[in-house]
């Protein structure tokens, strides 16, 4: 078990050490390790045994803790580690409820999270348009001083006048509860003291893993009764169809001061890949393979990857590793760039909007979750999500210059008609209705 274990683990351990945090993912697979490879813990001050005979009581013979004891340093705390789950009530603190209030329940973040950043920015459109808003964190081990926590989001996420709290208790009656993820959603259901309970979905969670505990436990977030405010139309239907969600989607857009064409300057053709293989859902992978073809195609090009340092695998092709690269660089190494290879097996990061808005034709794969904002010979390049047929499309932009340039002038145009402002006012509009219909309270 252990050598297979191993061997299965090793590459994504790999990523998970270099990655530099610990995701939903990596506490899934710590929990398997543990429990699959952990040993009975040595008897204190006695002998070792000399034979599986002599070897005293079984794990299964041991006596039990007391529910309310902590877990051995040694053992993996699966209560612990779902304490949302079995939650009771969370009442609201003492005070009055203030018309159009929002008290938003954030998961732990870490700079520099794409999610966290479009949850900071809708808080700050809404306030904009009159709904005050508070940030809760629960559970934080990180952050443990809500100045220091507010501090972080108004430096490196978005400015904001929401006030920050550590832990629920101090969460008063609001007008909207909103869940920002699916461990957030069991807190949301459980409070107590809103009038309506939403849900800001940015991707179908339950794909992040396997068919697991996390699994189930992501997807009867759906089934809890929830209004959704979808990132797209895919999440809308799908939550819709499939779960019987009221969902109002909002559409993206991207930075406009930031993210515009620039001069393409002499040099190699060059590919970019977003490289991001911490997050399994970005097909590092799959885009590898594909661009190992491309490489045995065009040899004269050159790869530029960004997303992640990717010194610890064997690519077998030139390329330049950027990691993660500062902002203020993305829009210049787009634009000098002839095609982006950008695959989203879950729902679109707002990554190929940035790159088509700086001037460089996006290739991305095929599927619902893509295609509700790319589209194939208009503002991308589609392709099944297979090595052979990612790589016919990059190879086809580079050598097709006619269809390079459609597709250049396709981006752009359907980048500049996009706007932050015009889906904030969208999801407002959608807060209006909703505080018409009767109330959570109520039920």
């Amino acid at each position: 078990m252990w050598k297979t274990l191993d061997r299965y683990s090793r590459s994504y351990a790999l990523r998970v050490a270099h990655a530099g945090f610990a995701d939903a993912t990596w506490h899934a697979l710590r929990r398997l390790l543990d429990r699959a490879l952990r040993r009975p813990p040595p008897v204190p001050d006695a002998p070792e045994p000399e034979s599986e005979l002599d070897a005293g009581p079984t794990r299964e013979s041991a006596p039990v803790a007391a529910e309310d004891s902590p877990a051995p340093a040694d053992q993996c705390d699966i209560l612990a580690s779902y304490r949302m789950v079995s939650a009771g009530s969370v009442d609201p603190a003492p005070g009055p409820l203030v018309p159009r209030s929002m008290n938003w329940i954030v998961p732990a973040f870490s700079l520099g999270s794409g999610g966290h950043l479009n949850i900071f920015r809708m808080i700050a459109m809404l306030e904009s348009r009159g709904y005050p808003c508070r940030i809760f964190l629960p559970e934080q081990a990180q952050l443990t001083d809500a100045a220091h926590a507010r501090e972080l989001i108004n430096t490196h996420f978005v400015p904001l006048a929401a006030e920050v709290g550590i832990g629920l208790d101090a969460m008063p009656c609001c007008e909207f509860v909103v869940a920002t993820g699916w461990d957030t959603a069991y807190w949301a259901k459980a409070f107590t003291g809103a009038r309506h309970r939403l849900y800001f979905v940015q991707d179908f969670e339950p794909y992040f893993y396997s068919r697991s505990s996390e699994y189930a436990l992501a997807e009867h977030t759906y089934r809890m009764g929830f209004v959704g405010l979808t990132a797209g139309g895919w999440l809308a239907e799908k939550l819709r169809t499939r779960y019987g969600m009221t969902t109002h989607a909002f559409g993206f857009s991207f930075d406009k001061d930031r993210y515009r064409p620039q001069p393409r300057l002499p040099g190699p053709r060059r590919v970019f890949f977003y490289a991001r293989h911490v997050t399994p859902r970005r097909g590092f992978d799959l885009g590898l393979l594909a661009l190992e073809r491309v490489h045995r195609r065009c040899p004269d090009v050159e790869f530029v990857l960004a997303g992640w340092d990717c010194s610890a695998f064997a690519i077998p092709f030139p390329y330049r590793d950027m990691g993660v690269a500062p902002l203020d660089e993305l829009p210049g190494l787009y634009a000098q760039c002839d095609v982006a290879l950008v695959l989203s097996l879950t729902n679109l990061s707002l990554l190929p909007l940035e790159v088509m808005a700086c001037g460089c034709p996006v290739v991305s794969n095929r599927g619902p979750n893509v295609e509700w904002l790319l589209r194939d010979g208009e503002n991308a390049s589609l392709a099944d999500p297979t090595p052979d047929a990612l790589a016919a499309a990059v190879i086809a932009v580079l050598e097709d210059a006619d269809l390079r340039a459609r597709l250049i002038e396709g981006g752009l145009g359907f980048a500049a008609a996009t706007d932050w402002e015009v889906e904030g006012q969208r999801v407002a509009e959608r807060l209006q209705s909703i505080a018409a219909t009767p109330d959570a309270l109520d039920d």
